[in-house]
């Protein structure tokens, strides 16, 4: 998850121990920083990414342009969880092959209807183990 929103981030979190996901979640503050975790290999693949747009430091569409543009992470699993409504920003996400777009106020039940949808993803959708 690269999220910078304590509140977002502990709902997202409390999401995941109440519908008993066992897959691991870890936690970068903003764009910078979660590159360089994967940049350092400090994550278990496969992975998928919670990532917000709108970040101090390195904002979520520079992170995905630096992830496309780098061989070792272009094909990295992203969803983008964010505020914005802006077609401009959904259209700019997409053209870096998001796997999805999810505006957080259109979460009726909360992050509970997003972890519902990832536990599915993840269930049902093959991902490759090593990405290089």
């Amino acid at each position: 998850m690269v999220e910078d929103d304590d509140v977002d981030a502990m709902g997202i979190e409390r999401a995941f121990k109440k519908l008993r996901i066992a897959n691991s979640l870890i936690r970068a503050r903003d764009g910078a920083e979660g590159l360089e975790m994967l940049r350092n290999n400090t994550l278990d693949k496969p992975f998928l990414i919670l990532l917000d747009l709108n970040m101090p430091k390195m904002s979520g569409l520079e992170m995905l342009k630096e992830l496309r543009n780098d061989p070792k992470l272009t094909g990295t699993i992203v969803f983008v969880l964010t505020t914005s409504e802006d077609d401009n920003d959904k259209i700019s996400a997409y053209k870096e092959h998001i796997a999805g777009y999810i505006v957080k106020s259109k979460m009726d039940s909360g992050f509970t209807e997003l972890l519902h949808l990832l536990d599915h993803y993840w269930r049902i959708v093959e991902m490759p183990m090593n990405y290089d």
